[in-house]
């Protein structure tokens, strides 16, 4: 006769294997869901404005300002494993070095599959600077809408639901019209 601990470990252990083996088996059919999303980004307005830093005064650097219009029906990336999405509009360009970058102008945490049909007209809500101080000599930026599916268990999956063409940057301005 086994004794109450023999017992116990014996059962914890199926239980624990059964919830490993319906995890893992979540976490796979998560694969299979395959979602087509639509997006559609308008740059309105792309302007640059000559600015001084706030660590270093006497230093003049650029910031730009985007005005954009996003449309995008991400519904369909929602399932019975999808936790949340993480929505952003990323800028890309090549700088006068050559140096590829990507900055996040704006974003979003979506919790539900009714708020994921994103109509939105606003400005980038995050800083946009060029390290080097200029925007001159930069390659066409090209925006695009990017997102990240959270699943409840899984692998974190990426993916884009729009793109424009590349935009030329402005000459800086000295002030804010």
């Amino acid at each position: 006769m086994h004794s109450i601990y023999a017992r116990f470990n014996g059962l914890s252990a199926l239980w624990s294997t059964c919830i490993v083996a319906l995890l893992a088996a979540i976490a796979l059919s998560s694969f299979v869901f395959t979602a087509n999303t639509d997006g559609k980004i308008d740059v309105v307005s792309l302007k640059v404005f000559n600015t001084k830093a706030k660590r270093y005064p006497y230093k003049e650097s650029e910031l730009a300002f985007v005005k954009f219009n996003i449309t995008a029906d991400l519904r369909p990336l929602f399932h019975w494993n999808t936790k949340q999405l993480f929505v952003y509009l990323e800028a890309e360009y090549t700088n006068a070095q050559g140096v590829n970058n990507s900055v996040v102008l704006w974003d979003r945490i979506v919790r539900r599959k009714e708020d994921a049909y994103i109509s939105q007209s606003s400005r980038n809500k995050y800083k946009f600077r060029e390290l080097s101080e200029s925007f001159k000599n930069v390659s066409p930026a090209e925006f695009s809408l990017k997102y990240n599916v959270m699943p409840y268990v899984g692998v974190l999956t990426y993916g884009e639901a729009g793109r424009t063409t590349g935009f030329d940057m402005p000459e800086a301005l000295d002030a804010v019209s």
